[in-house]
């Protein structure tokens, strides 16, 4: 693959950004949950590349980084696409629960900015999506086995998930495996696009009111 262009920022300035954030959020604020949630995973990749876990390195590091940066351009910078707004507009709402904070996190950026982040990483590394598959895959295992790691955490106790029955209910019209599968072929799509900007944008533009539309439902709000 063609080497790594010198604007791309390593992992380790993406882990430190996020700390940042950290640092800075009200530790209830729906952006700080997910936020703390998605430092969690880059700091797994980054112990992954480290391992030499990842075949190609500089396409794990391309496609993970081209990925944060759609993320932290919105809880940096604000003007967030549609796939985000529900989080933003929800995330002080006193009956949203932290874990409905984090899934809507993760729904927007697994079911939005992924497919986009494959597209850019083919563009700087002059490669197919099929080639950025392995690591897709790695990255995406890595989600899916933090993600019961993530409902222990944030989901309330045995005697509260009784009475939290809407809750439950939530949890289970979301998949992140799902959304993951739909996020490889959406790219797939919109690469398969890119001769065709009017038509590769209607596309974008459909995808992220979708994904917006599932993370308002996640963030309904809920009775104690």
């Amino acid at each position: 693959m063609a080497q790594l262009a010198q604007s791309i920022t390593p992992v380790d300035a993406v882990v430190s950004r996020m700390r940042a954030l950290d640092a800075t959020l009200p530790e209830r604020d729906g952006v700080a949950v997910f936020n703390r949630v998605y430092l969690a995973v880059t700091e797994e990749v980054d112990r992954h590349l480290d391992a030499g876990a990842f075949p190609d390195p500089e396409a794990a590091i391309t496609l993970d980084v081209r990925f944060a940066e759609r993320y932290l351009k919105v809880a940096e910078q604000g003007c967030p696409p549609a796939c985000w707004r529900p989080l933003l507009q929800f995330r002080r709402h006193p009956g949203v629960r932290p874990l409905q904070f984090a899934l809507a996190g993760i729904n927007a950026h697994i079911g939005h900015d992924l497919a986009l982040a494959v597209v850019d990483a083919c563009r700087t590394l002059g490669c197919e999506p099929a080639d950025l598959e392995d690591e897709f895959d790695r990255v995406g295992d890595l989600l899916i086995s933090m993600e019961e790691r993530i409902r222990e955490d944030l989901m309330p106790g045995p005697d509260l998930l009784q009475i939290a029955d809407p809750l439950t209910h939530l949890l289970g019209s979301w998949s992140l495996e799902r959304a993951r599968d739909a996020t490889w072929s959406a790219a797939r799509a919109l690469w398969a696009l890119r001769g065709l900007p009017d038509l590769a944008e209607e596309f974008g533009d459909r995808l992220d009111a979708a994904v917006g539309f599932a993370g308002r439902m996640l963030l309904t709000p809920l009775p104690d």
